[in-house]
């Protein structure tokens, strides 16, 4: 995941639609992809998401209603947003935006089939560990 691929084609411009809850990532080639928040912070690449190996995936739900509060860039080579329900660990490179912007479809059917494996609503708020708790005001 460190590693850019030489071939991705890294955004010319990076829009934050605050009211429809989407980044709006746009292209030299004149193209421009919506990704929804909510699928991005589903799809975090951070450790508190992805866990540590295979199969230590933390599953997200009760994301739908998520904005993106702040976004930084990282280098040259990635964006770290700041999402309103406080996570903010995800490095997300141009190769894994590329990738949220093109796969979308594929992308939202994995979710939907991973909540549907794991008997979870998409909504069901997630529960509190005692690491988030002391983040809460």
């Amino acid at each position: 995941m460190s590693g850019l691929k030489p071939d991705t084609p890294v955004p010319t411009g990076v829009v934050v639609h605050a009211v429809s809850r989407v980044l709006e990532l746009q292209y030299a080639d004149g193209k421009s992809y919506r990704v929804p928040f909510e699928l991005m912070r589903v799809l975090s690449p951070s450790a508190e998401v992805r866990g540590h190996g295979p199969g230590q995936e933390t599953l997200q739900t009760g994301k739908r209603e998520v904005s993106i509060t702040a976004l930084e860039g990282v280098g040259n080579y990635a964006l770290q947003p700041t999402f309103s329900d406080g996570h903010n660990t995800g490095i997300y490179s141009w190769d894994l935006l590329w990738e949220l912007a093109t796969r979308q479809d594929e992308l939202w059917a994995e979710y939907f089939d991973k909540l549907k494996a794991a008997g979870v609503d998409r909504d069901a708020p997630m529960p509190v560990s005692a690491a988030a708790h002391g983040h809460r005001h």
